[in-house]
């Protein structure tokens, strides 16, 4: 008999190998129902996550589809806060409660509370990432081998994005193996094999920093300020006008030029002088983003600033400049985070309050 009704096994599965799925039948064994969490589960595909929350949820269909038919192993996505631990547990927690309750209640047993129900997390230490091990004292704690050590995914990617892709047989199940072959067929692939070679030339180029960067938040009247990057990295994504300081400015002069740059803004009286943007600049909500992997392009430290526009109904005139493919106004409620570059949704989300 199992020692809990529930598990929680948490990861990014980029992508799912045998080592993960070894820990996952181990876990089945000693809990009655496996909660997998796949986290990273809406930003942008880069290099490090090439696969959508839908690519690797279909992985798991491929090897675990009779545990998924029966509901003995339940899949549920949940996204990233790099700069809050304290937001990010509370996510895992919301999601496994809903999860509970929702699997004993389309099970005719009505469940109100949890407070008789046994969860325990269960995973193995493998490197500095699990530390969230640690983060849920009140869940029980099920610690799993693999047989495969420190093998992990990001060796799987690193032979995977190649001109010639190397699907990595001795450590991928038969139908995680065949997905990868057909992937790096399509077009998708060729766009993040073009990054991951860029990403790979950038610290030969320009070292690995650490550098500094500055970005600008720019709200009016219910719609943020953003820009589409025009090339690698992350080509076509959405980002905050901003870039690196020079040597010669002070990091507000910089997050000042970088916007006029990128956006040109105006107003009918034509572009705004940096004075008046200046002005603009919400002195309390001035912040450092330092995540430690916020770029894969180095160690790139920024600093935001949050600028309030005036209230009105024609917003600023803007239109993309130096690297950016194009600048416009998005309304607040219409962006959600798999459309944006590196960090900055997570930017926005804290500077603009969402």
């Amino acid at each position: 008999m199992s020692n809990y009704h529930y598990g929680v096994f948490i990861g990014r599965f980029q992508p799912l190998h045998a080592g993960h799925e070894t820990v996952i039948r181990a876990a089945l064994e000693k809990v009655g129902t496996l909660i997998v969490l796949i986290g990273s589960a809406a930003q942008a595909r880069d290099p490090r996550n090439p696969f959508t929350y839908g690519e690797r949820a279909d992985m798991f269909a491929r090897v675990f589809k009779h545990e998924l038919a029966t509901g003995r192993l339940i899949l549920k996505p949940v996204a990233d806060h790099p700069y809050s631990d304290t937001a990010w547990c509370a996510a895992v927690q919301r999601v496994v409660n809903e999860t509970v309750l929702d699997h004993y209640n389309n099970g005719g047993v009505r469940l109100h509370g949890l407070q008789d129900i046994r969860i325990a997390l269960a995973g193995y230490g493998k490197d500095r990432t699990s530390y969230y091990l640690k983060l849920f004292p009140e869940w029980g704690n099920v610690q799993l081998a693999s047989q495969y050590g420190t093998f992990s995914s990001t060796d799987v990617r690193k032979q995977l994005f190649q001109r010639i892709p190397v699907v990595a047989q001795s450590v991928l199940s038969p139908e995680v193996a065949d997905w990868l072959s057909a992937f790096s067929l399509g077009e998708t692939f060729r766009a993040l094999l073009e990054e991951a070679e860029y990403l790979e030339s950038y610290p030969k180029e320009w070292g690995r920093g650490p550098f500094v960067t500055v970005d600008a938040v720019v709200i009016q009247s219910g719609n943020i300020l953003l820009v589409e990057r025009g090339r690698a990295p992350g080509k076509g994504l959405l980002a905050l006008p901003g870039g690196f300081l020079d040597p010669s400015e002070s990091i507000r002069d910089a997050v000042i030029r970088e916007l006029k740059e990128e956006t040109a803004i105006s107003d009918h009286k034509g572009e705004i002088p940096p004075a008046m943007l200046a002005s603009f600049i919400d002195g309390t909500k001035t912040r450092v983003f330092d995540h430690p992997d916020r770029s894969l392009r180095g160690r790139i430290i920024t600093h935001a600033f949050l600028f309030r526009l005036p209230e009105r109904r024609e917003l600023f005139s803007v239109t993309g400049g130096d690297d950016a493919r194009a600048a416009n106004w998005y309304r607040l409620g219409d962006l959600s985070p798999e459309q944006f570059f590196e960090d900055h949704w997570s930017i926005i989300d804290l500077m603009a309050d969402l």
